[in-house]
């Protein structure tokens, strides 16, 4: 009948009344030497002690557990909490009570954590957007004050006009792609979704960057094995934007004389995968996860000096997701880096 484990309130009102009745209903009858006697003391005496109990719990425990719940929910009670507050919590036993609070406890400190996490990430993300912003800033004013003292040749005012001229350039290319990453974050971004073949598009960026390559004797080329009639639905510009970056970091991490290879694979019937690979310097194991984070540099003071905002890879998995598709990257240190993306074949 009763759960000792599990006691409700009424329980143990019940419990209780048993527990003190039956001894003095005992002791009535003894005494009296008739049986109603003690028979009608045990349920005068159950019915009081229950009652008494029961009012006890209800005026001093369960009040308290209430206000626990609504300390704990920090809600002013509305119909559907009154209604649990009146019919479902005096039910329920001091272990699902219990319950519920730790839960509650639980719930809090993963927010906690959550919290701090966000905290460190934001005051990272700052320290880094203050660093991106006062390295041109304090060269273009290293620059033109040197040209106002006016102490120096042509040649030199030509110079360090140029270079002022390229930090300009770098400040307009961070705020831009500040502002493209803000409005990806927060959704406001309209693709304009087109068929179009992938290995036509990846090609088209490996001609943009032969240059850049050649700098580095690094080839670029398609896998073998890979399907070159793959027609995928997407926004040709915002993913051209994606294989640019992916290309780019790749042949400035990769090694001298390298390779950068594209692979194009057909996951299912629905859906392609993309992969951009190099056999360059690798992503540490402890890095690897963070790649995709705004700002965050697996080599800071080489990717500083590239001239890059360190957005591009926050840019890239934005645009991804906005296609309803997923990013990913494994790496291995001193053998190279993949970083593959899907995206939804034409129908």
């Amino acid at each position: 009948m009763f759960q000792l484990q599990n006691p409700t309130p009424p329980k143990l009102a019940v419990l209780n009344a048993f527990i003190f009745s039956i001894p003095f209903a005992i002791v009535i009858w003894w005494l009296s030497g008739h049986a109603w006697a003690g028979i009608l003391t045990l349920v005068m005496g159950f019915i009081c002690i229950y009652f008494v109990v029961k009012y006890f719990i209800d005026v001093f425990i369960n009040k308290k557990i209430k206000l626990i719940f609504k300390f704990i929910y920090s809600t002013k009670a509305g119909k559907r909490e009154e209604m649990y507050y009146k019919y479902i919590l005096p039910h329920k036993s001091l272990d699902e009570v219990e319950g519920d609070v730790r839960d509650w406890a639980f719930a809090k400190e993963k927010e906690l954590e959550i919290l701090k996490n966000n905290e460190s990430y934001r005051k990272e993300f700052l320290q880094n957007l203050s660093h991106e912003f006062k390295t041109p800033l304090f060269a273009i004013q290293g620059y033109v004050e040197t040209l106002l003292d006016g102490e120096v040749s042509k040649e030199i005012t030509q110079k360090f006009l140029g270079n002022t001229h390229n930090n300009i350039l770098r400040l307009t290319h961070l705020v831009n792609d500040l502002d493209e990453i803000t409005k990806l974050e927060i959704g406001n971004l309209k693709l304009n979704r087109k068929n179009y073949p992938i290995l036509e598009q990846i090609r088209e960026v490996f001609d943009s960057l032969h240059l850049k390559a050649s700098e580095k004797n690094i080839s670029c080329s398609i896998k073998k094995g890979s399907e070159h009639a793959m027609i995928v639905n997407a926004d040709r510009e915002k993913i051209n934007r994606v294989l640019t970056n992916l290309v780019q970091n790749a042949i400035y991490y990769g090694r001298e004389g390298g390779h950068v290879l594209a692979g194009i694979y057909r996951t299912d019937d629905e859906t392609a995968l993309i992969e951009i690979s190099d056999n360059g310097q690798g992503i540490d194991e402890h890095s690897l996860p963070r790649v995709f984070e705004r700002f965050y540099r697996t080599d800071a003071a080489r990717a500083r000096n590239a001239g890059g905002s360190g957005l591009g890879l926050s840019i890239c998995k934005h645009i991804i997701e906005a296609h309803g598709q997923g990013i990913h990257a494994r790496s291995t240190p001193g053998v190279g880096t993949t970083i593959g993306f899907t995206l939804a074949l034409a129908r």
